[in-house]
């Protein structure tokens, strides 16, 4: 009689959590909505609006895994301090200004993974190796995140250009590029939150990823040696301030940029970026891509790594000149190893 019994309360438990679990998930729902409401009710410089992505606030954090500048765990880079002094214009983008170089205005998907440190330095290693070389390739986020992290790729980092430098980094395209052609794809599918399951974006874990898959060898059917396919960065460098950012971008490319992540950023739809409302979530890397002005507003153009379904087509804009949320205290990149023999 005891095993029906203690399994009846199992299923009753089961069922009610059935109940439960919609229960708060809508409730983190109208969490998001109430933010959204009040951003927009302020008149801010940006709209806001529930986002179709996260159903609850945790599944942000899973994403937010950059160690930012002046935690414990940080590294920086040097200081670079000499700027050609170029006359920048008043606007620039990245993948306009270099439109041989399509991965400039990919946008890709880091999965349920914190391994956004790994993408924000990937993509503007990329960016800047299709610059400087011609060959507009994708590089490695898998490698990268699984690597050069701190264990699992997924716990966090910061930006890796020195391991791009030290180590060199494959070739590495997106989940869903056919085998074979990049040395070592991202292994993790992207995927949905709470909008309904498709095909190309399934349901997401219950729990994070993990990311701990150091690649040495590249896919069948791929050309070259692991060894071979290695690109290095020749130079590694931080950049700080509203100036030398815009001079930094207009004269090499992207960069890497690193920010506090507040809980009503999930929410950006359209404008300018501010923190308007809600608490600190965490730290999220991401890629400098352009600059400009909108309505008399200052911005930063920013590519994410959270698909092309979040936010303005998988990018957003964010004040730029006064150091929003972090966002111009440490940007970094480098300059790549064309004529690197390894």
């Amino acid at each position: 009689m005891f095993q029906p019994y203690k399994g009846f309360l199992l299923d009753k438990f089961l069922d009610a959590m059935k109940v439960f679990a919609p229960v708060v998930a809508v409730a983190a729902a109208n969490e998001f909505a109430q933010i959204a409401d009040e951003v927009n009710s302020k008149a801010t410089t940006w709209t806001a609006q529930a986002p179709e992505r996260f159903q609850t606030f945790d599944e942000v954090k899973q994403l937010l895994g950059a160690i930012l500048p002046g935690d414990a765990d940080f590294v920086d880079l040097p200081e670079q301090t000499v700027f050609q002094n170029v006359q920048v214009p008043a606007s620039f983008d990245a993948a306009e200004n270099w439109p041989q170089c399509t991965n400039i205005a990919n946008v890709r998907d880091q999965s349920a993974c914190g391994s956004c440190w790994a993408f924000g330095s990937v993509s503007s290693f990329e960016s800047r190796a299709c610059i400087a070389t011609g060959n507009d390739v994708k590089y490695s986020p898998e490698q990268t995140a699984s690597c050069f992290g701190f264990g699992d790729g997924c716990g966090g980092g910061f930006n890796v250009w020195s391991s791009f430098k030290s180590s060199g980094v494959v070739t590495g395209g997106d989940y869903f590029d056919e085998e074979g052609t990049t040395c070592a794809r991202y292994t993790l599918a992207p995927c949905a939150h709470h909008v309904p399951a498709t095909a190309k974006y399934p349901a997401c874990p219950s729990t994070e990823y993990t990311e701990d898959n150091c690649p040495t060898q590249c896919e069948s059917g791929y050309g070259k040696s692991f060894s071979q396919d290695k690109l290095h960065a020749a130079s590694t460098y931080s950049i700080r301030g509203e100036d030398n950012i815009m001079q930094e971008l207009v004269t090499n490319g992207p960069m890497y940029v690193s920010f506090t992540v507040y809980s009503d950023f999930p929410a950006y739809k359209s404008g300018v970026y501010k923190h308007t409302s809600g608490s600190q979530l965490g730290g999220h890397a991401v890629t400098l891509v352009g600059y400009g002005e909108l309505n008399g507003e200052k911005y930063w153009k920013i590519k994410n790594s959270w698909n092309e379904q979040w936010g303005n087509n998988g990018h957003f804009l964010i004040s730029r000149g006064n150091n929003e949320c972090g966002i111009e205290g440490n940007a970094g990149a480098g300059t790549i190893a064309t004529d690197t023999v390894v």
